[in-house]
């Protein structure tokens, strides 16, 4: 199945493009794409994923809608589908 990846920030810096498009085999969930991810990407290393689940302050949508809402990294994927992937946001006063 194919998806669209998108990062922002410091993520997008890492993966030197906005937006992305990565063919996965049917089944892959948010987890196995983030690990991949990891993998792929020597920027993203340790930088997703953090004891089978998603590191404090990441925030990933799928279609828009936060993972953590659905079913975390287990969340499954289907053809088509958007990743947003945010790092950690830090500021203000």
């Amino acid at each position: 199945m194919k998806l669209q990846l998108r990062f922002f920030a410091t993520f997008r810096e890492a993966v030197g493009s906005k937006t992305i498009e990565r063919e996965y085999g049917e089944g892959a969930t948010v987890g196995d794409v983030l690990a991949a991810l990891e993998d792929e990407f020597d920027g993203l290393e340790g930088n997703l994923l953090e004891d089978g689940g998603l590191k404090p302050q990441i925030n990933v949508l799928k279609n828009g809608r936060e993972v953590l809402h659905i079913d975390g990294v287990d969340t499954d994927l289907t053809d088509g589908d958007t990743l947003s992937v945010f790092p950690p946001v830090a500021g203000g006063r």
